[in-house]
Order: structure tokens, then C-alpha cells, then sequence
């Protein structure tokens, strides 16, 4: 057991770099790699400042809006947009509202305790709004557009925003190169007990709680029967393939059928058939200790990276020491699904979908009949993967579909320089996935997707996110935050150092999401346009508020539009904080993006959720003043007593909250 007192130090978030260093040992060509050789560098053209940051890897469509410049007559979207910038409270775009409609530590149940920040505890926390939401979905109760469940997930905690007295600050000084001396400021967190360490614990997980439209304005429905919360202490099974597994057994569940929670839920999901999922993805940081030696999940954990001990649980919780329990770990990395309609079901590790670093799970309801979700491991040169039912969607049946996630087929993608886009199955016995390779069965693959795909010569993305498909069109857009470790550069992106990320567009073959072949494209690469080093290739009608760094999250709507949401953008990056953007995918706007929503500082935006009406865009706001220390209004460490925004009370007596905002028309209508 470590020292209690064992400070933390940081100068950002705790988890700043919690996607990982980038474990993927393989020489397989990276993203960076194919787009070089498919596109022939043709330097920047020359012209107006948005023009001079237009490079070969933009689409012939693209091209050719920004030739006509034509792009804002024909764009899918009609608002006025906001401003980008840096401070304290969150804008929407005018003629909109956005309103707070569920905070940490909000009652989840009538008989919830009220916040109280400086007596937090379990027991509250455990029936009361988690932290860090993430993924935002709706389902509708009755088949009513005014009321319906909101489910959420908390993907982790910051401590020393969300407790007082835990913080110290130090001073630190720095000599560079030239002599000079520069002093700057560090925070260090004291380690956590025992009880701090459980309410880190419950406010990890989900939300599961009706909401209702009244008078236009959207409100929790705090008796509702369905409300539900899930903690990383909540019961679930483990099913599918790996499901009872050896690798999957422990001290404590020597069936390997059962585990105690779930942990760094991201980006998620709902499926065709009305049910919550939860994708599992920076597990590692969960884990502490050391395996012994020679054990045989070593290379598998080193994959992984686990342990990272950023957090304490395994202090006092020792199935989260890989040395007391060398296989718990097994047992997180996965995709959890949750009955929803049934608020005392056991929310269900769906194995079949593979074990790895989940940013979403996305579906899409194939030709067929069979349903297709998408799936970004978010690391450096990680993968992008997709899961194809074997069985076929039953409308009319909703039971019928309960255990569809059970059977299927993973794949990874392989993109080719020529343009093609490859899924190739990680079945057992198929290529180098057999027992010769460490591979004994189906349930070793799944337990280790990531080294399976290696195997299988995947193509090293640059952090992929969240996936989106688009029933309309056949497409679907990847997310690729940025990759601040690629060294070497290309001639269709000169950015050795990605820090800004792109998009990437797939059109499956013949618009079948089943499909095993398709093409890809550039959508946009992703930065400041008036800066020709950077290389970035929005539509010249973009304007200096339009673009954006580091996409993460997207949304397709209803009229098929793509909506991309951010994270990594702030006062030293960009000069803006994250927010919500409409990007245009089709026709002369091509590329076009502008600006409608954006957070307050330090913060990131998720989910984003357009109900099929597209009258209300739920919208998460994730570690407020998590930042400021480069922003003019703060200057300093942001910490629980000395904050860079109190959003979204502005209360001095409460400390800022992630929230779930609802985005409105005023005056009723559709959004966008």
C-alpha cells in the first residue's frame, strides 16, 4: 500500500495526457503515412488568407467550393455565430437558449440529499448527478417528443476542483537554454483517503432519469420510476465470448461472470432498440501496483497501460491492485449496455465488441436488418473498428433484440493509400489469430483486441473518437483528435507534430454499413486556416470564429447534417475555448464550419444529442476551470478555492459543476 500522504502533482488536469503515450508497438503504416502517399503535395495556392491555408488533401468538392466561394449560399445551416474567445460563462448562438439542466451533485431521486460541497459523501453521491458527463442521449418514454430519459455518463473525477482543502501550491522555477529563469506555479494534491476515494467511486458511472418539457423549458422528473444511478460499484454481468473465461476469473467472481462497476465512460450510445450504452476508456489509470513477475497478462497490460495509478482505489479496493488481483483488469475495457426500462436489470459487458480503449459505440440499422455500431479506440496509433450483429433488428419486438450485442463480428480498419478502406475480422483462426500467436480462442482476441489487430496490419490513427454513421447518405465520419507524437511529417499534412487533428469521411460500398470495403476522404483537416504552416483545409467561406481544433464528439441529426463537438481547444492552443460547431458535408459548402455553442474555460463540450425532433440539443460541459492558467482573466492554477469560472452558479459558496445543458430555439423550432 502506498503512502497516504503521497502528493500529486500537476499543472492541468490530473488526467491531461489519460489517452495514453501511444502503446502500438507495429511499423503498420500510420494515417499520417497513407494520406502522404495517396495525395501529391501541391503547396499552398496562393490568395486571401483562407485560401493560403488550403492544401492537396482537401476533397475535389471542397476545391472546387473554394474556387467558386459560393459556400455560404448553399450551407445546411442558418444561424448567427457566435464568437470565438475565452472566458468564464458559455454562449450559444442568438436567437437561441441554452439552459443548465442537470449539475453535479443535482438530486437524481426526491428523497436525495441537496448538494452540500464541503459534507460530501457516498451515500449522497451515490443518489445525486456524477461528474465529468460525457455522452448525452434521449430516449423517448411513450413515443412522446416532450418526454423521455436522459442518460449520461461520468467518466471521471477531478479532485482538486471538486474538494476543498486538498490543494497546495508550489513554486516553481525553470532555466532555459540561455540562462533566463522562469517561475511558475504548481499544484499539488494530497492523496486521497479512504473516503474521498469512495466518492470518486460513486461519482464515476451514469445517469439514467426522466426529464419533461414544460412550457418549453426542459426539467428532471425527480419521482420518475425509472431514475437510476450507476456507480463503479453497481453490479454487472459479463457476457458473450470472454464471459467465463479463465482470464476473466477472479478471488472474488471465480465464475468470471460478474464485476463490480464500470469506470471512464466517454462517448456512448443508444441502440435501435432503446437501450443506454456505455463505453469503458481510459481504464488504466484505475490500476496500481505491480504484476508478479512472469505473470501472463503483462504484455497484454503493457498494451494497455496499465497500471498508471492515477487514482487511489487500489489502496483501499484491492481487486484495483494488479498485484493482489492480477485479472480485474480484464474486466474493464469493455462496452456496457443498460435495459433502461428496467431500473433493477444488471447492466451487461458486452465482450463481443472487444476490449480496448472505447471513445462511443454508434449504430446504425444496416440494409439487412443487422446493426452496426462504430468504435475509436482513443489512443495515439490506435484503431477504428466496427461491429456487425449476426442477428437482424426487430422493430416490433424490442425483447427480440436484447442480446443481439452477443453475436457478431468485430472488425478493424485498414485504410489504403489508393483510397480504399478495408474491415478486416478479428475471428479466431483467421490469419495470425491462433493459438501460434497466443490466441486460443475467440475469447483471447476479444480479451485482446489491440494486439489482434496489430496482427491484422490495422491502420495507427491519430486518436480515434467518436464515429458516427449517416443513415441518409452511407457515410460515416471519424473523429481524429490530434496525435502530438507523429515525427515525421507528409506532404498532404505538414504538420509533424498533429496537434490539431481531422476528419475523416468512409463511404461504405454501395451505402452498405455491413460492407467489408469502401473509401474514405478528408472531410477537414482541423486548425487555424490563416496560418499556411498549419495546413488546415476548411472551405474558404469558414470564418475566423468557424474553425476549430481537436474534433472529439459529432452528431448526425435528422436531416443528416454532422455537428462536431471539441476538446483540446483553450487560450495557448487556439485562443478559443471547446464548443459545438455545424460542419457542412455535402455540395459547394463542403468543409464550411461555424460556430453556435461554446463552454466556458477549461471546459469540454460532449455528448452533443439532437432529438429527432431537432427542437433541443443536450449538450455536456465537462471540467470547467479545468485550465486558465494561459487565459488573462485567471492567470494561475485553477483549483477548488481559487477557480478560473464558479459556471454555472457563480456562487462563491459553490464550486464550479459539470453540467447538461438543453439547447432551445427561442420561440419553439427546429435548431441549426
Amino acid at each position: 500500500m502506498r503512502d497516504q500522504q503521497t502528493p500529486t502533482t500537476f499543472r492541468t488536469s490530473r488526467l491531461e495526457d489519460a489517452d495514453g503515450p501511444g502503446l502500438n508497438p507495429t511499423g503498420s503504416p500510420t494515417m499520417g503515412d497513407i494520406i502522404a502517399a495517396r495525395f501529391s503535395r501541391r503547396g499552398f495556392l496562393k490568395g486571401s488568407m483562407a485560401v493560403t491555408a488550403i492544401s492537396a488533401t482537401v476533397s475535389p468538392i471542397a476545391l472546387l467550393s473554394a474556387s467558386d466561394a459560393q459556400a455560404a449560399s448553399t450551407s445546411a445551416f442558418s444561424f448567427p455565430e457566435v464568437t470565438a474567445g475565452v472566458d468564464a460563462d458559455h454562449h450559444i448562438a442568438q436567437g437561441y437558449d441554452a439552459d443548465v439542466l442537470l449539475r453535479w451533485g443535482d438530486k437524481v431521486f426526491a428523497d436525495a440529499p441537496d448538494f452540500d460541497p464541503l459534507n460530501q459523501s457516498e451515500a449522497a453521491q451515490e443518489r445525486q448527478f456524477g461528474y465529468n458527463n460525457d455522452f448525452v442521449g434521449f430516449i423517448p418514454l411513450d413515443g412522446a417528443d416532450d418526454r423521455g430519459l436522459l442518460v449520461v455518463n461520468h467518466e471521471y473525477t477531478n479532485d482538486h476542483l471538486m474538494f476543498p482543502g486538498i490543494v497546495t501550491i508550489r513554486e516553481v522555477e525553470e532555466t532555459a537554454e540561455d540562462g533566463s529563469v522562469t517561475t511558475t506555479q504548481e499544484i499539488e494534491v494530497a492523496e486521497a483517503d479512504e473516503s474521498r476515494v469512495n466518492i470518486e467511486m460513486a461519482a464515476h458511472g451514469g445517469t439514467v432519469i426522466e426529464i419533461r418539457r414544460v412550457d418549453g423549458k426542459w426539467q428532471p422528473v425527480l419521482d420518475g420510476a425509472l431514475n437510476r444511478r450507476i456507480t463503479a460499484k453497481t453490479e454487472m454481468e459479463l457476457t458473450g465470448p470472454a464471459a467465463g473465461h479463465a482470464r476473466m476469473q477472479t478471488l472474488a467472481d471465480p465464475s468470471g461472470r460478474k464485476v463490480l462497476g464500470t469506470v471512464n465512460n466517454c462517448a456512448g450510445g443508444v441502440t435501435p432498440w432503446g437501450t443506454y450504452i456505455m463505453a469503458e476508456e481510459n481504464i488504466h489509470g484505475y490500476f496500481l501496483g505491480t504484476l508478479p513477475a512472469g505473470h501472463p497478462e503483462a504484455a497484454n497490460y503493457e498494451r494497455l497501460g496499465i497500471p498508471d495509478s492515477t487514482y487511489a482505489w487500489g489502496n483501499f479496493h484491492e481487486r484495483f491492485d494488479v498485484s493482489k488481483d492480477p485479472n480485474e483488469a480484464n474486466r474493464f475495457g469493455w462496452i456496457v449496455e443498460v435495459d433502461v426500462m428496467d431500473p433493477a436489470s444488471t447492466p451487461r459487458k458486452r465482450t463481443a465488441l472487444g476490449r480496448f480503449k472505447h471513445e462511443g459505440a454508434e449504430s446504425v440499422v444496416a440494409k439487412d436488418g443487422r446493426v452496426v455500431f462504430y468504435l475509436g479506440d482513443d489512443e495515439r496509433f490506435d484503431y477504428v473498428y466496427k461491429f456487425v450483429t449476426a442477428g437482424i433488428f426487430n422493430p416490433d419486438d424490442r425483447a427480440a433484440n436484447m442480446d443481439l450485442l452477443d453475436d457478431g463480428t468485430l472488425y478493424v480498419a485498414r485504410f489504403h493509400d489508393d483510397g480504399r478502406v478495408q474491415w478486416l475480422p478479428l475471428t479466431h483462426g483467421d490469419g495470425p489469430l491462433t493459438a501460434a500467436n497466443g490466441f486460443a480462442s475467440q475469447a483471447d482476441v476479444l480479451i485482446e483486441t489491440r494486439r489482434a489487430a496489430d496482427l491484422l496490419e490495422a491502420t495507427p490513427m491519430d486518436r480515434p473518437e467518436d464515429i458516427q454513421p449517416n443513415p441518409l447518405t452511407g457515410r460515416t465520419y471519424v473523429m481524429l483528435t490530434n496525435n502530438t507524437r507523429r515525427e515525421e511529417a507528409n506532404a498532404a499534412n505538414p504538420r509533424v507534430d498533429n496537434a490539431f487533428g481531422h476528419i475523416i469521411e468512409i463511404i461504405e460500398e454501395e451505402g452498405d454499413f455491413t460492407a467489408t470495403t469502401g473509401t474514405w476522404e478528408i472531410l477537414v483537416k482541423c486548425g487555424d486556416p490563416s496560418i499556411a504552416e498549419v495546413g488546415a483545409t476548411f472551405s474558404t467561406e469558414t470564418t475566423a470564429n468557424g474553425w476549430f481544433g481537436m474534433p472529439d464528439n459529432c452528431a448526425v441529426d435528422a436531416d443528416g447534417r454532422l455537428w462536431v463537438a471539441t476538446d483540446g481547444n483553450s487560450m495557448a492552443d487556439t485562443g478559443r475555448t471547446d464548443g459545438l460547431w455545424a460542419v457542412d458535408t455535402e455540395g459547394e459548402a463542403r468543409g464550411t464550419s461555424r460556430l453556435f455553442y461554446r463552454v466556458p474555460v477549461g471546459a469540454e463540450l460532449c455528448g452533443p444529442f439532437l432529438t429527432q425532433d431537432m427542437t433541443t440539443f443536450f449538450v455536456a460541459v465537462q471540467h470547467p476551470a479545468d485550465g486558465g492558467d494561459d487565459w488573462d482573466g485567471h492567470g494561475r492554477p485553477s483549483y477548488y478555492e481559487d477557480l478560473s469560472t464558479r459556471w454555472p452558479d457563480f456562487d462563491d459558496a459553490m464550486p464550479v459543476r459539470p453540467s447538461v445543458v438543453a439547447i432551445t430555439k427561442q420561440g419553439g423550432g427546429r435548431i441549426g
